[in-house]
């Protein structure tokens, strides 16, 4: 039996989302804080704290405060027009960045954000002059957290791992599967069981095509 629908892999770690990826679709649902840095017509109405500043074309007032979802912030983002600010959020902050240094271990990445290294990545395109200081406490917090997920990974065999996938951004969890996987296959080899030869979904999917073809 064929699968219904096979991953594609998140493009959110280099300058796009890749939009056939649904890890990618919602990340980019994520909630951005921005500031409008010119008022915009016809918006109010869709933010009713500021119903009541809004002029006779309902427009949202400059200075507005709100939360946009990334993808439409990065399509309103322009450095020459200004139409908006973007604000750091928290775990990206000078504050968080120093917890994470310290020991990357001991946050709980999916609760802060389930795509924190992929949405910190999206960030860099907006300009931050904390873009360097993002990108590298990024890198640093990967590497500290990498070593520990891939261990776990491989001495789990047949035990409860809700607790430890738990706390793994969504990256992460694919890293934990990728390691379980080879675990498991490991056992399989280790048990004999992995001689046995089956043929693939491809070749079983071919078979039956032209099976039907020559019986039209």
């Amino acid at each position: 039996m064929s699968e219904a629908y096979f991953r594609v892999e998140s493009g959110a770690l280099g300058p796009e989302e890749n939009f056939l990826s649904l890890d990618d679709i919602l990340m980019s649902h994520e909630k951005l804080p921005v500031r409008t840095e010119t008022p915009m017509p016809r918006l109010s109405t869709f933010f009713p704290e500021w119903g009541a500043g809004a002029g006779p074309d309902h427009a949202l007032p400059q200075g507005s405060k709100l939360e946009f979802p990334l993808w439409l912030a990065k399509g309103l983002f322009d450095n020459k027009r200004r139409i908006l600010s973007v604000e750091l959020p928290k775990i990206y902050q000078e504050g968080w960045r120093t917890v994470f240094s310290a020991d990357a271990n001991v946050v709980n990445l999916h609760k802060m954000g389930p795509h924190f290294y992929g949405f910190g990545s999206q960030l860099l395109h907006f300009d931050s002059p904390e873009n360097a200081d993002i990108s590298q406490s990024l890198l640093q917090t990967f590497i500290g957290r990498f070593r520990r997920i891939m261990d776990s990974s491989q001495n789990t065999y047949n035990e409860d791992i809700s607790a430890l996938v738990a706390r793994l951004d969504e990256m992460e969890r694919g890293l934990f599967q990728t390691g379980q996987k080879g675990l498991n296959n490991f056992q399989c080899w280790e048990k004999g069981q992995a001689s046995q030869i089956t043929p693939s979904n491809l070749v079983q999917n071919y078979k039956k095509r032209k099976f039907t073809d020559m019986e039209d």
